[in-house]
């Protein structure tokens, strides 16, 4: 998990994508530091424990992957009590570290006070974290997800001043507002104000694409620990040079990307974690193949995306290579 000595890179939680297949695979290459779970939503109930269980297998092996990577679980929801009282099932289910979500855009989250949505309550958000930090045992962290804000970049100072109050261990920062959602521009050097106003480590996060992003972002925020998502499914390689960058990891990136063998791995940590999921294998290879076409260099996947089966996939990616 997080070291405020060491520098880190973190697989970023996207829903649908990042699932335990995913997070093996990519906890194979050893250029990150830990993983955060897709969000585990606490809405009129307290999360029982084979929910976590059934959407994070790695409880019940230390909170790693088969791969060796940490996993740390992530709740989402607006009520301090509820999320207290799960987070502490969490962690008698095999947690090891908390994430707490107030970055999530999604319309259907927000219209149900979760996510983003506590950006416009900040004496919320402390709330929250200090009814979870309270609960869960002293050597369990208790991290907290931003956005910039709601529709104000500035707003971030108040809300992340107030997670840290609130017992945060560290903050990881999406660097827009929710109300951009994922359109550009990116706010990188709130992210760098916000680490030096506060003693708690700051992890900078959103549009990091490729190297020169990720040096860019570096020098505007100064940060050391950093996440990444979409960008390190559609450049495989980025993990790799980032890690090499900070001085962690121990592979180097491949002067290629062979795309049959990445899509063989997560068929393979499919079957693995075949009861739990559920989704047909040639949709999850063509998800991530869409993925790296629309927002990577993948030049193949108008050839792909009509295949029926995964060897008929196959069939046309060897064919297009």
């Amino acid at each position: 998990m997080l070291n405020a000595e060491r520098p880190s890179l973190a697989l970023a939680p996207m829903d649908g994508i990042t699932d335990a297949p995913m997070r093996a695979l990519q906890g194979a290459t050893g250029a990150f530091s830990y993983a955060v779970s897709e969000f585990i939503r606490v809405s009129i109930e307290v999360i029982p424990a084979k929910v976590f269980r059934r959407e994070a297998p790695e409880l019940e092996h230390g909170a790693m992957t088969p791969t060796g990577m940490p996993v740390q679980i992530q709740l989402l929801g607006g009520d301090p009590e509820r999320m207290a009282k799960s987070a502490v099932i969490a962690c008698k289910a095999g947690a090891t570290a908390i994430d707490l979500n107030f970055g999530c855009p999604a319309p259907v989250v927000n219209r149900h006070d979760g996510g983003a949505s506590l950006l416009r309550q900040p004496c919320r958000i402390r709330e929250i974290v200090a009814a979870v930090r309270a609960s869960v045992p002293h050597e369990i962290p208790v991290s907290a997800k931003l956005r910039l804000g709601w529709d104000s970049i500035d707003a971030i100072y108040e809300n992340a001043a107030m997670a840290a109050e609130g017992g945060a261990s560290w903050l990881t920062i999406h660097a827009r507002t929710r109300v951009q959602g994922y359109t550009p521009p990116v706010y990188w050097q709130p992210i760098g104000r916000v680490r030096t106003a506060l003693s708690i480590p700051v992890v900078a996060n959103g549009d990091i694409w490729n190297i020169e992003d990720f040096r860019r972002c570096q020098d505007e925020t100064e940060c050391c620990h950093f996440m990444i998502g979409r960008s390190a499914l559609a450049n495989p390689a980025l993990p790799f040079q980032i890690a090499a960058e900070l001085g962690i990891g121990n592979c180097e990136a491949p002067a290629r990307i062979d795309w049959i063998p990445l899509l063989q791995g997560l068929l393979q940590w499919n079957a693995f974690y075949a009861d739990r999921a559920p989704v047909r294998p040639v949709m999850r290879l063509k998800q991530w193949l869409k993925l790296a076409s629309s927002f990577g260099d993948f030049p193949h996947f108008d050839r792909v995306k009509e295949s029926q089966s995964v060897e008929e996939l196959f069939s046309r990616l060897a064919e297009a290579a």
